[in-house]
């Protein structure tokens, strides 16, 4: 499938999904049923057809640095901002989740392929699988449970990480991987098309929860979610690794591309499964997605000044 085919692929399940809403015959809870399948059964398949492949080397430290000093940076901006002004913890929880987290493969992929070809999509995995796939499976869990419940039970959230499909599939795979042996080949061919099934499902189940309110309250938070996911933290990473650390080359400009991408769609579906503002955590994704292809053209165009 081409870049422009998956692209393509990204609107039509979003607004499959949105279709369905109108079908009287399709369960109106249904995306709970399409959320488990991702968390339960396409995550832990990516993970074990990715991760026993990735080459360890210091080359890692710009593109794993994307997800996991992106989601600090959300932490430290939402829950200080929302401490301030009062907010809700769900509401908090809400926003670090889906500003701190990036697409970077059902969105990314296609897009970096598109720039940079098949070396920068070798950068691309290596920001989603070590990077952003870990920190949902043990951050994204940890602050989806305090947030959801209020209060810190360091025992529960622990049990939550250990047993939470996606991370058990990680740690097989790295094992695997520091062994340097690799499934199968027919298992591999059967991980890659099960796992291939997380950006239909996913979409489909964030078109059935988006709902397009004008009244909504929503819609300051989301402006401030979208303004923090798809401006301030690719200038944050611009400023830390072109400035600071004067980093070059693809990798560097593929990290910062992929910090730029629009929220992480199973950052929405983790925080509409925790019950922390489900519908503004689909509208970050609905509307986040279509605008993202205007940032990251406004980011592209100042990378290649840089």
């Amino acid at each position: 499938m081409s870049s422009m085919d998956t692209i393509f692929l990204v609107f039509f399940c979003l607004l499959l999904g949105f279709g369905l809403q109108f079908l009287k015959s399709f369960p109106k809870n249904g995306y709970v049923a399409l959320n488990h399948f991702v968390i339960y059964i396409s995550l832990p398949a990516l993970a074990l057809y990715y991760i026993p492949k990735i080459e360890i080397s210091s080359k890692l430290l710009f593109p794993i640095g994307v997800a996991w000093l992106g989601f600090a940076l959300s932490f430290i901006f939402f829950y200080s901002l929302g401490k301030w002004l009062g907010w809700s913890k769900k509401l908090i929880g809400c926003l670090v989740l889906t500003g701190g987290l990036s697409n970077t493969s059902f969105i990314g992929f296609p897009i970096i392929e598109a720039l940079y070809g098949q070396e920068g999509l070798q950068t691309a995995i290596v920001v989603d699988q070590p990077g952003s796939f870990v920190v949902i499976s043990t951050l994204g869990i940890a602050v989806a449970s305090i947030f959801s419940k209020g209060d810190l039970d360091s025992k529960l959230i622990v049990r939550k990480i250990v047993f939470f499909p996606p991370f058990i599939a990680f740690v097989l795979a790295c094992i695997l991987n520091l062994a340097k042996i690799d499934f199968p080949l027919f298992l591999q061919s059967v991980f890659q098309k099960v796992g291939g099934t997380v950006t239909t499902i996913a979409l489909v189940s964030v078109g059935l929860q988006l709902k397009i309110d004008q009244q909504s309250r929503h819609w300051s938070f989301l402006a401030l979610g979208l303004f923090f996911k798809l401006m301030l933290m690719p200038f944050f990473f611009i400023i830390l690794y072109k400035v600071i650390f004067n980093g070059q080359g693809l990798a560097v400009d593929v990290s910062i591309m992929e910090s730029a991408m629009a929220p992480m769609i199973t950052g929405a579906i983790l925080a509409t499964t925790y019950g922390l503002k489900p519908k503004l955590s689909s509208m970050m994704i609905g509307v986040g997605i279509p605008l993202s292809f205007i940032t990251l053209a406004f980011w592209y165009w100042i990378l290649s000044l840089l």
